[in-house]
């Protein structure tokens, strides 16, 4: 799954990559978190465009999104059966750049982090679907959810699920809905290739949304480790809805 991210990759080098028509500017961030505004790559009437959009995605059809869980992860095996996901697959695909993010593993009851990232070191586009929501007042916001995949054995030591990557190669057949159809665009949705991603142990520094900062991908030392009160590995419970306070949209990048 993908609950943190990081984007460290110079705005103009993004661009180029992904080839869309605006050229934002905005910092390096090293722990993004759901609820955030991040940037997202859609495509529209053949051209690429940058926007932002609130990570956990809301369905159109949704009331009240208090009483709707944060959707901020879409299984790819059942994209086209949960009514949360089943238009945006078809209609609505669309990039979110990184540089890499960030998983738990539970060893002898206790939660050590990792950060997980191409070993080649490039930016990577998360295969992910987007959704506006328009409230009762005539509010809009626009809203996205990263889509996961079984792992490959080599994440799998790691987790069972990994956030889907698109290689650039691929960009248009995932984007472009009109031009390539849902079935094209569910066989992009596999695991990354074995040896593709490598990944270290990290501070739990990272635990802390508050914590944004460099430092947070780097090894962790066994002096580190010793001085760190582990976390304890909790059952997973249900995720609450996460409160609106109408500032998730298009505002500033971070």
């Amino acid at each position: 799954m993908c609950g943190r991210f990081v984007i460290t990759t110079p705005p103009e080098a993004l661009r180029q990559l992904f080839g869309y028509a605006e050229q934002p500017n905005f910092p390096p961030r090293f722990n993004v978190a759901p609820t955030q505004p991040v940037p997202v790559i859609i495509i529209e009437n053949g051209v690429r465009h940058f926007r932002l959009m609130r990570w956990g995605l809301l369905p159109a059809w949704v009331k009240d999104p208090r009483q709707f869980s944060l959707v901020i992860n879409a299984r790819s095996e059942t994209l086209l059966e949960k009514p949360a996901f089943k238009n945006a697959i078809k209609r609505r695909r669309c990039l979110i750049p990184a540089d890499g993010y960030y998983e738990w593993h539970g060893f002898e009851n206790r939660k050590r982090p990792y950060f997980i990232h191409r070993r080649d070191g490039q930016p990577f586009g998360f295969a992910a679907l987007s959704e506006t929501w328009m409230g009762p007042n005539g509010e809009e916001m626009d809203t996205v959810a990263i889509v996961t995949a079984a792992a490959s054995p080599d994440l799998a030591v790691l987790h069972h699920r990994v956030p889907v990557t698109i290689r650039p190669v691929d960009f248009d057949r995932w984007l472009d809905g009109r031009a390539y159809d849902v079935e094209t665009a569910m066989a992009l949705l596999i695991a990354p290739r074995e040896g593709e991603f490598a990944w270290h142990e990290i501070s739990t520094r990272v635990n802390r949304v508050a914590n944004d900062d460099a430092q947070l991908l780097l090894p962790i030392t066994d002096e580190q480790r010793a001085a760190e009160k582990p976390v304890v590995a909790k059952r997973a419970m249900p995720r609450k809805p996460a409160p609106l306070t109408g500032n998730e949209g298009q505002g500033s990048l971070f």
